[in-house]
């Protein structure tokens, strides 16, 4: 199944070898997304950074979502992850993508321009309707909460 999705690159004023998102490979779901920045960036450890990927998008169809997510890679190995877990760009957001970068790690990791830093994923959405009641349907498992399925 495939969608059209625009994307214009955000001119910056350094000098940037654009990279444009691309699947790994045949079987990736999603997309590559890739610093863009004029020089390394040096993340400390438990400290946030907003990392521009110098592209903005147009998702045309408003029950389609782009979602990015991190790259299990860098997570597992160096704790490098997304401050927000998953960023949701809606269908009408045209601004640049940008990625709030957190390490999570025991070091320090520096992030060098056109990294990838992140995937993106389409998917669809459903805008909800929702029905003021006073009383929900049963269920097996009720209201119960937290562990209350096991460990």
């Amino acid at each position: 199944m495939y969608i059209d999705i625009k994307i214009k690159r955000i001119e910056k004023n350094f000098q940037y070898d654009f990279s444009m998102p691309k699947y790994a490979t045949s079987g990736s779901a999603g997309l590559d997304l890739h610093a863009c920045i004029e020089k390394p960036i040096t993340i400390k450890q438990g400290h946030i950074y907003r990392i521009p990927t110098g592209i903005a998008i147009h998702i045309k169809n408003k029950g389609i979502a782009g979602f990015i997510f991190p790259r299990s890679g860098i997570a597992s190995k160096h704790g490098i992850s997304l401050a927000n877990s998953v960023g949701v760009i809606d269908s009408d957001y045209t601004g640049e993508l940008i990625c709030p970068i957190i390490n999570l790690g025991r070091e320090d990791y520096t992030i060098n321009p056109g990294e990838r830093i992140a995937q993106i994923v389409f998917l669809p959405v459903y805008t909800a309707r929702l029905i003021m009641t006073e009383q929900l349907d049963e269920t097996t498992r009720g209201s119960s909460g937290f562990g209350s399925t096991g460990k």
